[in-house]
């Protein structure tokens, strides 16, 4: 995470490690974010909180990524599984753009 540009004041941060142990736990039991135990260390909103900053900065998908890539590397990753979806769904009315159907 980026340090605030301003003085501190008020309590201190939570640490990254605390915050992503409430993350993984709500997601993983799939409990409410008020519910996350104390012994955390981190409370379900600062989580909650935390969980919305890293999404936005695209925390999240360089992680992917990156899990990804070192899997791949190690040769963990068997890509003759792999499934790409879609799905099609018919324009009722022509859609918004009529040119383009043709």
């Amino acid at each position: 995470m980026p340090e605030r540009p301003w003085p501190r004041t008020g309590r201190p941060r939570v640490s990254d490690r605390a915050a992503l142990t409430a993350i993984v736990f709500v997601l993983v039991t799939g409990m409410p974010w008020r519910l996350v135990p104390q012994e955390i260390g981190c409370s379900g909103v600062t989580a909650w909180r935390r969980l919305r900053e890293c999404q936005a900065a695209g925390v999240w998908e360089r992680l992917h990524r990156e899990v990804l890539r070192r899997l791949n590397a190690a040769g963990h990753l068997d890509w003759s599984r792999g499934i790409v979806d879609s799905s099609q769904i018919r324009a009722l009315r022509g859609g918004a753009d009529r040119a383009l159907a043709g």
